[in-house]
């Protein structure tokens, strides 16, 4: 079995925050007389040294909120799928494994075995991620695995692959920052998403360096920036193809660079020629000077880092909007040296190691493909079975929710994730979640998803749960256990074991420790992109964290990725020609608005921990929308209104604040809540057909005023 806690003596009051992919260092501790956590920054851990934000401040609180799930909970016999109406019966963990198991064993005998699916996370720990990804094609047969993290990077991972043949999040530790001469922010609002990376960026500008934030909206961010280009969603492309051609006609791109390590830039060159800065301010509104001002300042510039994140690649175009950016560092030389680089910053806690190492539909540990032959027959053989054994790959997270629908997937293991809340369209999600047979939620607290539960499974915190993530810059580190289990909660480890032997199928899942999980994930990353074969627990805790790839334990890991050329065979970097595509769902005088979600300083993804935490939910304890002044005169709003968004799939009604920095077109509405004021419930199913991810960040929405408070 494993062991589900240490004695008290072995625990640790060093931490990390659970939060954004920083993943900051924390120091808990205890008051004796009240038994309150409170935590305070590390100053031993290299990123984010000495700082933590709001959410790191509060981290703990959560962890010991009075909802929490202690105990296995299991729906009513025959009660019907009502969220508003659940009657729980707690029962003991033996009786949920009998029940579960024989339920899933029942559905695969009639449906087969890709019946049963399975919806990861991209908090969990590598050793979480690996065992979920062994759990679904080893106990479960199945194909059907994916998780969050296809909301968040997916787009910005096969940009990577296509671009420089291996993905990973940044090309160079954040120390670089300080070191750019120009730093564009594209689709990133670091000071409310990852706020300790400020400081970075801070310290570039007293170096003197130029920083551009190209977003529909003033954030907190560009307001630190030298040029802020309010840009419509869904113009990423236009607009740097309109750099792309200053930067080639005007001489200004690094040839010797090019020549010697790209492939791809006389294609380039006939798709951006008539993307003059004039033509681009006719499509987009961007004064033609900024263009060029842009443009001339980061290609003149002896160093340069170009970071995107979610605002650009959570697009049905995103892949090629991410591509695009990437062309500025390639046509540019600006990346494989000091103060160069380009990154996609991660948003989740654990979102660069969640997807290396089995969440994915297509991929199995170490990045590797699960189509690739080579791939299938190391990770069987690590896990002592046959390649043959091994099932295809699955689809997407939505479209898992659309198997669901076709029938084809008919009971659902969710872990360490709440759906409904998170996806789009999110009233066919709550449809489907009603649809299944079986739904096994393991989670800490009773989230909108798990009222749809048939057996709400209680499950670790960050804090009690020792494992390994990996950061926005690639660095894997180790994150200590700080508390015993409360009540009969499980490691997420011990359940996926326990229900395995369940299943008939524990002889591949004999582990005792956490550590041992880990390194049968070593040896099942050995030789792929993603090689963790040379890092060790004892190495993690010495060294303060190991950059992948790192195959041998004389390896020092890779803190700078492409020094010595890209990961193509031919070691070259792939330029990929972009001609702008329309988004799924343009505006018309029907609806002739646009909507775009994001996230807010006080809370994380669905909000499942951080709406619990009294400090953080105090100063947003609601969505609100935001919108241009032209809007409201517009419509009339007044004092006291609210506004009503009308999708195509829905309406909902918000409270309002008028920004004058917000894009004309556009409302924003952040995403953490559930119920009626999930705004997911208006955002569209539309997916980038390579990575896909949703179109979070643009759907077509009228505008109505409520009179009076609702």
């Amino acid at each position: 079995m494993m062991k589900e806690a240490t004695t008290p003596s072995k625990l640790s009051n060093q931490t990390h925050c659970c939060f954004c992919s920083m993943q900051c260092g924390v120091e808990l501790i205890k008051d004796e007389d009240t038994g309150k956590l409170t935590a305070k920054p590390r100053q031993d851990f290299p990123v984010a040294t000495g700082r933590l934000c709001q959410k790191g401040f509060n981290v703990a609180e959560h962890a010991v909120h009075p909802s929490r799930l202690l105990h296995p909970l299991q729906r009513s016999q025959g009660a019907q799928k009502d969220p508003n109406a659940v009657e729980w019966n707690q029962k003991k963990w033996d009786l949920a494994y009998v029940d579960i198991s024989d339920r899933i064993k029942q559905l695969q005998h009639s449906y087969g075995d890709d019946a049963i699916a399975v919806y990861g996370g991209g908090s969990l720990t590598n050793e979480v991620s690996y065992l979920l990804g062994k759990f679904t094609r080893v106990a479960l047969h199945s194909k059907y695995i994916d998780y969050n993290g296809r909301y968040c990077m997916s787009s910005a991972a096969a940009a990577s692959n296509k671009a420089f043949g291996i993905d990973r999040g940044m090309s160079m530790p954040l120390s670089e920052l300080p070191h750019a001469q120009y730093i564009i922010l594209a689709g990133t609002n670091v000071a409310e998403c990852q706020p300790t990376m400020m400081p970075y960026l801070m310290e570039a500008k007293k170096n003197k360096a130029t920083i551009v934030t190209i977003d529909p909206r003033q954030t907190m961010t560009s307001k630190i920036s030298d040029i802020h280009v309010r840009l419509q969603p869904g113009f990423d492309s236009v607009f740097i193809n309109g750099l792309l051609h200053v930067i080639l006609n005007e001489n200004l791109a690094d040839l010797s660079f090019i020549n010697k390590m790209t492939v791809g830039v006389d294609e380039l060159r006939k798709i951006v020629e008539p993307y003059t800065p004039e033509y681009v301010e006719r499509l987009t509104g961007v004064m033609g000077a900024v263009t060029r001002t842009i443009a001339r300042g980061y290609a003149r510039a002896e160093s340069g880092i170009v970071l995107t994140a979610r605002g650009l690649e959570q697009q049905i175009n995103g892949v090629e909007n991410t591509l695009n950016y990437i062309n500025l560092s390639l046509v540019t030389g600006k990346i494989g040296r000091k103060g160069c680089g380009y990154g996609a910053v991660t948003g989740q806690a654990n979102g660069q190691g969640g997807r290396e190492h089995g969440q994915k539909a297509d991929q199995l540990p170490g990045y590797r493909m699960i189509d690739d032959p080579a791939a299938r027959a190391h990770v069987a053989g690590v896990w002592g079975i046959t390649p043959d054994e091994l099932p295809d790959k699955g689809v997407s997270a939505f479209e898992l929710f659309e198997k669901i629908e076709q029938g084809e997937i008919r009971g659902m293991i969710v872990l360490g994730s709440n759906p409904l809340v998170s996806s789009p369209d999110n009233r066919f999600v709550a449809r489907m979640l009603e649809k299944l047979d079986l739904l096994v939620v393991v989670d800490m607290f009773e989230t909108e998803t798990a009222k749809y539960a048939d057996w709400i499974l209680p499950s670790s915190s960050f804090l009690e749960a020792e494992g390994t993530l990996t950061n926005l810059e690639g660095r894997v580190f180790h994150r200590a256990q700080v508390m015993n289990l409360p009540g009969e909660c499980k490691l997420d480890v011990t359940f996926i074991k326990e229900l395995a032997e369940h299943l008939g199928r524990g002889e591949y899942f004999q582990y005792e420790t956490a550590e041992e999980v880990f390194e049968e994930l070593t040896r099942a990353t050995a030789g792929g992109k993603a090689d963790y074969n040379g890092i060790t627990y004892d190495r993690l805790k010495e060294e303060k964290g190991v950059f992948w790839p790192c195959p041998s334990k004389d390896h020092p890991g890779t803190p700078y990725m492409f020094l010595n050329g890209f990961h193509h065979s031919d070691g070259k970097a792939r330029i990929h020609a972009i001609t702008p595509k329309m988004p799924a769902e343009p505006i018309n005088r029907e609806f002739p608005y646009i909507l775009t979600t994001g996230r807010l300083a006080n809370h994380y993804l669905s909000g499942a921990q951080t709406r619990r935490t009294e400090g953080l939910n105090r100063k947003a304890p609601l969505p609100i929308a935001e919108l241009h002044p032209v809007i409201a005169q517009r419509i009339g709003l007044k004092h006291g209104d609210h506004i009503r968004l009308t999708s195509r799939r829905g309406s909902l009604s918000f409270p309002f604040k008028i920004a004058e920095g917000i894009h004309p077109t556009t409302i924003f509405v952040p995403f953490h809540w559930g119920d009626e004021l999930s705004i997911n419930q208006l955002t569209i199913g539309a997916l980038d057909p390579i990575s896909r991810m949703p179109e979070f960040k643009l759907c077509a929405v009228k505008v109505e005023r409520v009179e009076g408070k609702m």
